[in-house]
């Protein structure tokens, strides 16, 4: 049996099932949803629209299924059947339930789409993505390495069933790619799809270029712009889009690319050891995009509803994240070395030297293991993030 780990989703969900008549959890496949849902609500009844028999009776008689499960049911997978969203708004506009029904799917594009149509303003939305850096260490398991770490990946499995890190991508990778994407859109050659993804890999953490992601994936710019949306709608990728307020400097406009899970990001680039990322190139941008993706997890467990952003000159100078402040901003700067030294500081200095008048409070996330209290800034353990 899998054993559970706590999710620091659960009490933000448990507060707003008696606020809203309907709580929608999306997030990636393999994330934890229905181990989540079934773990907090065991009194609810658990219906699969992924299984096709239930999934024919809801398509082909809506009403009939609907009477049958008219409350406390967890609907899996509800994107499958988009037309139950009409009727699911007009019982709880009858009812004045709260908490009378709990939705869940893993394709965020389709979700969405219904729940803004059809459902806005009786909706909680969450989303669960893998285990975050809180989560591993309430449970005991955390490692000790961001290396370590960053190459076993956060998918729930890996931990709670002992599955190795290699062969869990492995099995994802080729059934995503079969599932969701066949599903979203009609890609012919699926070969040509994964080539995409490993170049969007040795991309993470750094600026999207669609053109030159098109141009070496031998795709038009309009396909790349699709495949992109899929990545995202199905909780591979995200964008981390500039900060765009002129502080009289010219601004790059394009997002950073990252990925949620490092140890899918890992996999895709070959790398299947500690050893190989700390040998790797491209090592400090997999680290950096190992700290941003847990900011992003942190937003979405701990329902924080944040906006986060990096900012960038023309020329170079940069803060790798950014959070703006009723009276200012945040500022990071995010380095993979165990050793802190004055450079560290310095991009984060001259950002404050431009917003003048502001409160800027500085930290630098770095690889080592001590957080540290400085006058000017605030040094922060990976592991503390």
């Amino acid at each position: 049996m899998e054993k559970f780990i706590t999710r620091q989703i659960s009490r933000h969900i448990h507060l707003q099932k008696n606020k809203f008549p309907i709580i929608a959890l999306t997030g990636p496949r393999q994330s934890g949803k229905t181990t989540l849902l079934k773990e907090l609500f065991p009194e609810y009844r658990y219906i699969s629209l992924e299984n096709p028999d239930i999934r024919a009776f809801a398509t082909d008689d809506p009403i009939g299924f609907l009477n049958l499960y008219n409350q406390h049911v967890i609907f899996d997978e509800v994107q499958r059947v988009p037309q139950l969203f009409s009727y699911i708004q007009g019982i709880v506009d009858d009812s004045g339930q709260m908490g009378q029904f709990i939705l869940s799917g893993s394709q965020n594009f389709h979700l969405l789409n219904s729940i803004t149509q059809t459902l806005a303003g009786r909706v909680a939305l969450f989303k669960l993505l893998p285990f975050d850096f809180s989560e591993l260490k309430n449970a005991g398991i955390q490692k000790n390495s961001y290396s370590q770490t960053a190459v076993k990946g956060f998918y729930p499995a890996i931990y709670t069933r002992e599955i190795d890190p290699v062969v869990f991508y492995a099995n994802y990778i080729q059934t995503y790619i079969e599932k969701d994407v066949t599903e979203l859109l009609n890609i012919r050659d699926l070969n040509l799809f994964r080539t995409f993804i490993g170049l969007c890999a040795a991309r993470a953490g750094q600026l999207l270029n669609i053109s030159a992601l098109a141009n070496e994936c031998d795709i038009s710019q309009p396909t790349a712009k699709a495949w992109l949306s899929i990545l995202e709608s199905s909780y591979i990728t995200f964008q981390l889009q500039p900060y765009h307020q002129n502080f009289n400097k010219r601004l790059v406009k394009s997002p950073k690319l990252y990925f949620y899970d490092t140890g899918l990001l890992n996999y895709l680039l070959g790398i299947r050891t500690p050893e190989d990322f700390e040998q790797n190139r491209l090592k400090g941008n997999l680290f950096e995009n190992m700290i941003i993706a847990e900011y992003q997890k942190k937003n979405n467990h701990q329902y924080l509803h944040q906006d986060y952003n990096f900012w960038q000159a023309s020329n170079g100078r940069e803060v790798d994240l950014l959070i703006k402040t009723h009276n200012g901003f945040d500022i990071f700067e995010i380095k993979a070395t165990h050793t802190i030294s004055a450079s560290l500081f310095k991009e984060l200095d001259y950002f404050e030297e431009l917003t003048t008048g502001l409160f800027i409070k500085k930290h630098l996330i770095y690889g080592g293991d001590e957080d540290q209290k400085r006058t000017k800034y605030d040094v922060i353990s990976w592991r503390n993030t």
